[in-house]
This record gives C-alpha cells, structure tokens and sequence, in this order.
C-alpha cells in the first residue's frame, strides 16, 4: 500500500501541481515527479495525525513550498507552533530547533527527521562552558543566540535572536550593565560590538555556512553581477556585514525582498533560502552563492514521512532545564 501510494498518479500530479506550477525553476519534470509522491503521502498523513510541520528558511523548495505549515526563522517557529492546536509537530530543521519547540510547546509531542541534524554553533558551547563564564565574569548577563541546546539556554540570562540581538543588549545597558557576555557565535557578538557602546565579550562559536563568506566574495560578485543588491546574516565576519548593502536576519532578508522587489539580489547565507526566496519573488532575480549547510540538508522528504509514520524520532528536554530555558526565552521577549 506504501508503495502504491507513492506511485506518481494522475491523482498525485494534480493535488500537486500547483506546488509545482510555483517551483519550476527549481525542479526539471523527472526530478519533480520523485518528489510528489512524497509530498503527496506527507500531507494526507499529517492531516491524520493532527500533525503540522515547521520548516525553516534553510529547508528546500519541495519542503517548505510542498509540506510545511508553518515558515521562517527558528524562533517564529516555536512561537507559532506554541499556538497551533496540532497533537504533532514535526521540526524540519536542525536539533536546537527542535527542543526550542519542546520548551514552548511541553505538552506536544516534537519530531524531528534526523537526530543528527545539529549546528556547529549550538555544538559549540555547553552549559558546562558558561557555567565558567559566570565564575570567571561574575555579575555580567549572558546573553546566548538561540541558536543553542536546551542546556546551553537554561544557564543563560536571556536569549536573543539574530534580529533582536542589539535590542536585548541596549536593554540591558539601560539596567545598568556595561558589559555584557554574548554566546555562542562571535561575528554576531562583534557585529553588535559595532553598534552599541555596551562592552560585549564573546565565545569563539561560528557558523560553518556564514564564516566562509568573505569580502573577496562580494567584491567579486559585484564585478561578475553590476547592480545586485548584497544581503548578509549577522553570523558572517564583519568585514562582509561593512560591505553588504544590508545586514539581517533570516527574516529581515526575506521582508527586504518582498518589500523593495530589487532587480537582481544576491544573499549571503544558506543557499536554500535563495531558492525559496525566488519562487516566492519571480520578478526578482537571485543569484547563487551557494553555501550549504550539511545538518540542514538532512532533513528530506522521504525522513518525513517515516517520522509521521513511526513518530520517532522524538525530542524530549528535562523539564527541570525546560523551565529554565523558558526563563531565559521570555525574558528576551519581554527585553525585545
């Protein structure tokens, strides 16, 4: 019966042929017609289950375009799952999303793909680790990216975002602190640096996507593309954020091209969320410079539906940690 369902039926192409009809830049027909099936089966199981999948910008077309519910950066999606009425949520992302999702939402039941779906950022640091911090800096907030494990975050002061960093840090300079901690990426430390007179001190985390980018790259894209429009994440090295037309968020990017529609537009991060961002923009051309995240590409359509499936695997967090992770999420919402 699993096999007959993932057959490409007349049935398949035409509840999936819009989804198609949005990503034909993407996907060449024989290409599409392996992935329909899939997505086919993945949204009339979830519709069973009471399940609703999460994606995350870095997720591919056929994923956030074909099955997921709910988009955007790793916070609006634990936030949105927190309010949806699903029993099952189903992370398309990576490990430190997925139990952000646990944190907001304990009574539902969170699923992930692929447990090793992690994040050189989140693998970065432990709680362990900022446990020393405060013994060595005693007194000064630690401010930890969401971009962590449940661990990491209940050892913290508050979280922050790529796009609310700055805020929660000006916050807590009108407290009264002049200092701040900030882990675990250090460009998104230094890059706030820049814009603040809050001392800020930094762990020695990195992204594996957003390091690699450079000036050379912009330099060079703008001599091979007159005209582009440069878009950076926070996470990439300074001097590239200095020589980009504009610096965001996942999110703030994807507001930026819908907002102002440029000609042609280059984005300095995960290279997915470039091709998602063109078919959710055809006016707007979008050149590649591709950086691809590893953990991120783990998550398929076929680990979908075998998750849906079996519900397995499932993320559990100790709700001693939990609530004080919780602690450290609501504060920043509260600063921000």
């Amino acid at each position: 019966m699993e096999n007959q369902r993932l057959e490409y039926t007349a049935e398949v192409a035409a509840a999936t042929g819009p989804v198609f009809e949005k990503l034909r830049r993407q996907y060449k027909d024989d290409h599409w017609r392996t992935l329909a099936p899939y997505i086919y089966a993945i949204n009339l199981l979830k519709a069973q289950k009471n399940a609703v999948i999460l994606a995350h910008n870095y997720m591919t077309p056929d994923i956030f375009f074909g099955v997921a519910d709910i988009v955007g950066d790793s916070l609006k999606l634990a936030q949105e799952a927190a309010r949806t009425d699903a029993a099952i949520i189903v992370q398309c992302g990576v490990h430190f999303m997925a139990e952000t999702s646990k944190i907001l939402c304990p009574d539902k039941k969170i699923l992930i793909p692929d447990l090793l779906a992690g994040c050189s950022l989140a693998e970065s640091i432990t709680g362990a680790d900022v446990r020393a911090l405060k013994v060595r800096h005693p007194g000064i907030p630690v401010v930890t990216y969401v971009n962590t494990s449940a661990e990491v975050k209940a050892e913290s002061d508050v979280c922050c975002t790529s796009s609310n960093a700055l805020k929660i840090v000006e916050a807590l300079g009108r407290e009264g602190h002049d200092t701040v901690i900030m882990t675990p990426d250090k460009f998104l430390a230094q890059n706030v640096a820049a814009q603040t007179k809050i001392k800020i001190l930094f762990w020695e985390g990195t992204c594996i996507v957003h390091e690699r980018f450079t000036s050379e790259d912009i330099i060079r894209i703008r001599t091979q593309h007159e005209g582009a429009v440069i878009l950076a994440h926070p996470e990439c090295p300074p001097d590239v954020l200095q020589q980009a037309d504009y610096a965001g968020s996942t999110a703030q990017m994807d507001e930026y091209i819908k907002t102002h529609q440029p000609a042609k537009a280059v984005l300095l991060t995960e290279c997915s969320m470039s091709d998602n961002i063109a078919a959710a923009n055809p006016e707007v051309e979008m050149i590649g410079t591709c950086q691809m995240c590893p953990h991120m590409k783990r998550i398929t359509l076929p680990k979908i539906l075998k998750t849906l499936q079996t519900e397995a695997p499932e993320i559990t967090v100790d709700p001693e940690i939990a609530a004080r992770a919780r602690r450290a999420v609501d504060r920043m919402l509260a600063l921000s």
